[in-house]
């Protein structure tokens, strides 16, 4: 069954640098989606915390999710908000957005 979730991630300190933190768990989220061969997007919010949406089978979406919530070494996700969507038929592809 394939599902669509939104997900907010909100980090802590890294090192004292909450902006490196935003920027390493962007890249960190873009390639954990193409290990699971998801499809959707990434984006940093004004406020440093990580969104996107992310499509795909349930049960790579349920590990994808898990290893967001944990983040890249060294680094913390303090909270991993999630939503579900509607499918985006057609999509392809898992990109950064600016």
């Amino acid at each position: 069954m394939v599902k669509r979730v939104y997900f907010l991630a909100h980090g802590g300190m890294v090192q004292g640098w909450l902006i490196y933190h935003a920027a390493r768990l962007l890249y960190f989220t873009r390639a954990r989606a193409a290990e699971h061969k998801l499809t959707g997007w990434v984006r940093n919010t004004y406020n440093n915390k990580v969104e996107g949406e992310a499509q795909g089978a349930e049960d790579a979406l349920s590990k994808f999710l898990k290893e967001v919530d944990k983040g890249p070494r060294g680094s913390q996700v303090v909270k991993l908000d999630k939503e579900d969507r509607d499918v985006v038929e057609g999509e392809e592809g898992f990109e950064i957005r600016r």
